[in-house]
C-alpha cells in the first residue's frame, strides 16, 4: 500500500512537470521539472511513553487469569544512520524572483538499527525485559518548496511538508511488527549550476512525527501497548538536473 501511495504522489508530481513543459516562456531560469538524488547523514530520536500490559497468570480458575501492568522503555538509543534521496518535483515561476516547488523526496532501503529496552511492570515491579532492536524504513516527504532566485545559477529554497515513515521492532521474544508514524516537516536548501542542466545541491530537513499506538504479544503472551512517537533530522548533498 505504501509503494502504490507513493506511485501516485510521483506520477503527479510528474504530470505537474508535464503541465509546465506545455506552459509558455519561463518565468526564470529555475522554473520548470527536476530531478536529484542526495547521500547523506540521518538521525532518528524516537519517544517512547509507558504503556499498558495484559500478563498472563498460567493459573486455573478461581485465579485470574489475567493481570493489569504496565510497561516502560530505558536505555533508548537514537539511530545514526547513511541516507540516500531521491527527489523529483517542479519548480513553479511566479516572477523572476521567485519560485513555488512541490516535491517528492523517496529514501530507499532501511536505516542501520538501533537498541532499547523494553520492560514489563506489575505493581511498580519490573516481572519482564528484553533487548528490542528497532530500524526505520520507507521514508518519504511531499513538500511546498518557495524559493528565492539568487540569479540563473543559484537558488535558495525552503521546504514544509507532509512525511510517513516505517518503524521496525524485534526482540528474542517478540516477533518482528511495524509501526507507521506520519508528520510534518521542514526544510532548508541551497542550489548551484554546475553547468547548463546539472547542479549541486545542500539541504537540511527536520520531521516531527506525531503519537501512534504500537502493539504486540510476546512469546510468554503478555500482550503489550505503547504510543511511539519521534523527531528525525537529515543533512544531504548531491546533484540534480534541471529540465
Amino acid at each position: 500500500m505504501k509503494k502504490i501511495k507513493i506511485s501516485l504522489m510521483l506520477a503527479a508530481v510528474t504530470g505537474f512537470a508535464a503541465t509546465g513543459a506545455m506552459a509558455q516562456s519561463k518565468a526564470n531560469a529555475w522554473e520548470g521539472a527536476y530531478g536529484q538524488v542526495g547521500v547523506g547523514y540521518g538521525n532518528f530520536a524516537p519517544s517512547i511513553s509507558n504503556g499498558t500490559a495484559t500478563i498472563p497468570t498460567g493459573r486455573p480458575a478461581p485465579y485470574p487469569a489475567t493481570l493489569s501492568g504496565t510497561t516502560s522503555a530505558t536505555n533508548v538509543n537514537n539511530i545514526n544512520t547513511g541516507l540516500i534521496g531521491l527527489a523529483a518535483g517542479y519548480n513553479f515561476g511566479i516572477n523572476q524572483d521567485y519560485v513555488l516547488g512541490l516535491g517528492l523526496t523517496y529514501y530507499p532501503g532501511a536505516s542501520s538499527s538501533a537498541t532499547g529496552t523494553l520492560n514489563t511492570l506489575y505493581n511498580g515491579n519490573v516481572v519482564g525485559s528484553t533487548t528490542a532492536t528497532y530500524n526505520i524504513k520507507n521514508l518519504y516527504n511531499v513538500f511546498l518548496s518557495p524559493g528565492y532566485v539568487i540569479d540563473k545559477d543559484r537558488l535558495a529554497y525552503l521546504k514544509v511538508g507532509y512525511t510517513g515513515a516505517t518503524i521496525g521492532l524485534s526482540s528474542p521474544i517478540i516477533a518482528y511488527n511495524t509501526t507507521n508514524l506520519t508528520g510534518i516537516m521542514v526544510g532548508l536548501g541551497y542550489k548551484q549550476m554546475i553547468n547548463d542542466k546539472w547542479y549541486g545541491f545542500g539541504e537540511v530537513n527536520y520531521a516531527s512525527y506525531g503519537s501512534q499506538t504500537a502493539s504486540t504479544t510476546t512469546t510468554t503472551r503478555t500482550t503489550v501497548s505503547s504510543s511511539l512517537k519521534g523527531t528525525g533530522t537529515d543533512l544531504l548533498i548531491g546533484v540534480g538536473y534541471r529540465f
